[in-house]
Formats: C-alpha cells, structure tokens, sequence
C-alpha cells in the first residue's frame, strides 16, 4: 500500500505532461482531461487519508534507496491533512476555471497540475533538499498562473513576486548547503539526530542556517515584514489562480512546523526551539497588520488578500505556544480559513463580473442582477473569516484561545485576536453594505450571466465552512491525534529506519 504514496504526486506530473502535449486539443477536452486529473489526485488524497488515520507513518523509497541516502516520501497525519486541503480546494478552483477563466492561455491547465505536483511534493518529501526542489516546482508554475490573462495590472505585482522568491530561493540553497557542510545529510529525520551532537563553530553554522530558513519560510508564509507583496499579487491573479493561491502561504507554515517540530524541537540540544521565541509577536504583529490593511482596502479582493495575511499571523501565534492544544487548534483553523479565503476569492470575481465597470471596487454602484445569491454566499465566507458563530472559523478561533495558558502570552493573544476579529468584521461589514445595498439609480452595463459551474464551485467553498462545524468533532479529534504525533519526533526517526544514537557514541 505504500505506493499510494506517489500517488499524489504521479497524478498531477502525468496529467501536467498531457496537458502540454495536447494544448492545441479542443478546449473541451482539455477540460475534461484536467477536471478528472483533480478529481483522480482527491481521491489519492482520501484513500491516504485514510491510511494515515490509524496514526503510523509510511515511507516511500524511491528506487529502493533506503535512507538516509535516498529520497524519501513519508505520510503521516499531518501530510495526509494538507493533501485533503489542497486537493478539495483544487478541486473547486478548477471546476471554476473551466468555466471560461482558462481560456486566454493553452498551458494554464498543465501550469495548475504542475503546482499541484510541487505542492504535493512539499508535504510528503522527507528531506531538506527535495523540499527546496518542491519550492521550486510549485513557484515555476505559479509565475505562469499569476501572468495568466496578461495587463500590467497583473505584470508589476508578479515581477515583485518573482524577484521576492527567487531571492528566497537563493537564501534557502545557501542555508541548506550550511547545514549540508556541518552535518553530512539533509534527510529530516537524520538531522533531527546530527544538530543534537554539534558543538562550537559547527553549532553556529547551523544555527545560521536554521536562522535563515525561518526567514524563507517567513516569506513563503507572508509573515511581517515579508509580507507586503501579497495583497498586490493576489489581488491582480484571476479568481481560480488567487483561490488555489490561499493554500500557498500554508506550505511555508507546514515547513515551519515540519522542521522545527523535528529537527529543531525540544530533544535539539542547543538548538532547541530555535526562532521560536521570536515567532509569537511576529505572528500578533503580523495579525494586526492584516487587518489594517483589511480596513483599508478599496477592492473585495484586495480585503480577502489582506485576509490571507490576517489568518497566517493567527495561525502561527498557537504554533508559537509550542503545546499540543496550540497546534491542534491551529490546524483546525487552517482547514477554516484556507477552504474561506479560496471561495471568497471565488465569490469576488463573480460580483465583480456582475457590477459592470465598478467591478470589485468597494463604491456605490446600480444593484446587480443575481444579488441575494451573491450576497448570501459573501456573507457566509465573511461570517467563516471573522470568525463570528456558528461557522467553522468561529470554532477555530474558540480553540486557539482555549490553548493558551495564563500569563502575558495570553493577555496579549486574547487582546489582538479579539479585537482583530471585531475589526475584521467591521472590515466585511462595510464592504457588504457598500457594494450590495447602498446602490444607486442607473443602468448597469451588460453583466455577464451567473456560469453554472462558477455558482457551484463558489457555492462548494462556502458551504465546507459550515460542513466544518458538522463534523467538528471527528476533525477535532483528527487534529488533536496529529499535534500528539507531531510532539513525538521519536516515532518519526525510528520509521525512517535511523538508529537513534547516544551522544557519546
């Protein structure tokens, strides 16, 4: 059953290929062939769901290369949590795409499934270097899907973008070839036993190059003050490219917990925690950032761009606490926001496709056709991003505050949050208001009409927000098993077959 490991990441390189070869096919086909390509990589997803649920870890050795010498895949809970995130929101943003946002471009299908492959890569691989290769494979195809639809409206802010992470990527191969100089092994598990056993000059150069990759992870992740060239590029992507885009600041918070949960955890020696305390105000400062620049914000995707950034820093405040209850919640609230924020993105295009020349823009404008459809499905997303009951991003934020234990970490987790939320609902409020009732007499220039697959894709998103708060307690329960495992790095080294050695020997 182990093979079902390469399956998440066989599925969208095939399908990728394909796309490619027959990009002068029928647009019908195409789509046909890329919508079961997404739909083959959930049900991989599921069925690793499934394995990964009886709380063991699998390995994947490719060409039988055992590690720490080989290149490795390795499932355990949390990689098959981030597979069912991104393979269901996949699912919905192509489904939306075939509606008619893929046809300016050929490839965009073959780019989609590329950045499925790369994202995929990066949460099953086992070692350092093949998650920089995995970086490197979903930021190639992002390049293309942020350009997709052309216009210097979309050309600046994807030129900051790509400038920003081709710098990361050099900080991450120089900290990786850091780490490589000391140690003699980039296999996760390996390290996790080699940093516990450095001293003196070796000890610093690691400690730098751990230092480093928290930077790069930062910016992946859209931490403050990495942060800034988001709300720009989200922004300008098309709906389908900025909805799959909200599981890609994810990615460098899952590399934040998968590295320095086991190789710089608690049982690193010297360098246990290393970054951490720096993490937590980060993450506060981060959070109020966001929602500056939500009340700010001229655009409804601009406000759901500045959300992606508000949940990154409420996300990484209860990883920062460093217990269990911490991260249980904030993976609870990752499903939450991310499943959100994508079909915000969604539901913003189609009121801006209803709204004539004023588009998304948060101003008066004459009353749209379709309007409690839209309006019911904005104030859904709005309800789930706030954070207000009885959705899902309302339970997840009760569990982030239950985590944190008295004293100032709580005082000012409690103040921020709290008082985040309410201003990010005064953010939604204001935009909602704007846009669907203060209208004004006039004529609308033709709307494009309501797309079937666009609805139900939009619709799909929104509605995970409250299937959310029906299965609460399986995920809860599901989330609580995967911080425990995430805590016991033991289990981790020992399935990787590395001997656990004394530090003497």
């Amino acid at each position: 059953m182990n093979h079902w490991l390469s399956a998440p990441i066989l599925i969208p390189l095939l399908g990728g290929i394909l796309q490619a070869l027959i990009g002068y096919a029928p647009i019908s086909l195409r789509r046909t062939l890329a919508l079961a390509t997404t739909v083959l990589m959930l049900v991989s997803a599921i069925v690793l769901l499934a394995l990964a649920d009886d709380g063991s870890y699998r390995i994947y050795a490719f060409g039988n290369w055992q590690p720490p010498f080989g290149i490795v895949l390795v499932l355990d809970r949390l990689a098959a949590l981030m597979l069912i995130l991104t393979a269901g929101l996949a699912l919905f943003c192509h489904l939306y795409a075939i509606g008619g946002a893929d046809e300016d471009n050929r490839q965009f299908h073959a780019l989609f499934l590329f950045q499925l492959m790369g994202l995929n890569i990066a949460f099953l691989t086992g070692d350092l270097f093949n998650l920089f290769v995995a970086f490197e494979v979903l930021l190639i195809a992002s390049y293309g899907l942020l350009m997709h639809g052309g216009g210097t409206a979309r050309t600046v802010p994807g030129l900051h973008y790509v400038v920003l992470n081709l710098v990361g990527s050099a900080v991450f191969l120089i900290s990786v070839g850091m780490i490589y100089s000391v140690t003699g092994t980039l296999n996760m598990a390996d390290l996790a036993l080699e940093v516990r056993r450095l001293s003196g000059a070796d000890l610093n150069l690691v400690k730098a190059g751990g230092m480093m990759l928290l930077v790069v992870f930062g910016l992946k992740a859209a931490i403050l003050p990495l942060c800034f060239w988001l709300p720009r590029a989200y922004a300008s992507a098309t709906a389908p490219v900025a909805a799959l885009f909200a599981v890609m600041t994810k990615v460098g918070i899952y590399a934040i917990l998968r590295v320095y949960l086991l190789i710089f955890g608690g049982d690193a020696g010297a360098l246990a925690n290393l970054g951490m305390d720096w993490l937590f105000p980060v993450a506060l400062v981060t959070l109020a950032m966001g929602v500056i620049g939500a009340l700010g914000s001229g655009t409804l995707k601009t406000l759901v761009a500045w959300q992606v950034i508000i949940s990154v820093g409420t996300l990484l405040a209860p990883v920062s606490l460093g217990s269990e209850a911490g991260l249980s919640a904030a993976l609870f609230y990752l499903l939450s926001t991310t499943w959100t924020v994508g079909g915000l993105f969604l539901v913003s295009e189609l009121i801006a496709n209803q709204r004539g020349s004023a588009r998304d823009r948060i101003v008066t404008a004459p009353a749209m056709r379709n309007r409690t459809f839209l309006s019911v499905l904005f104030l859904i997303g709005a309800v789930a991003a706030a954070g207000l009951p009885p959705l899902s991003g309302f339970f997840g934020k009760v569990l982030i505050l239950k985590a944190v234990e008295s004293g100032p970490e709580m005082a000012w987790l409690w103040s921020v949050l709290l008082v985040g939320s309410f201003l990010t609902v005064i953010a939604y409020s204001r935009a909602g208001s704007i846009v669907f009732w203060r209208t004004i007499d006039g004529h609308l220039e033709t709307p494009d009409p309501l797309n079937g697959r666009v609805s139900v894709a939009a619709g799909a998103l929104a509605a995970l927000a409250i299937a959310m708060v029906v299965l609460a307690g399986p995920i809860t329960r599901y989330t609580d098993a995967t911080a425990a495992q995430l805590h016991n790095s033991a289990a981790y080294i020992e399935i990787l077959q590395i001997p656990m050695v004394e530090e003497d020997h």
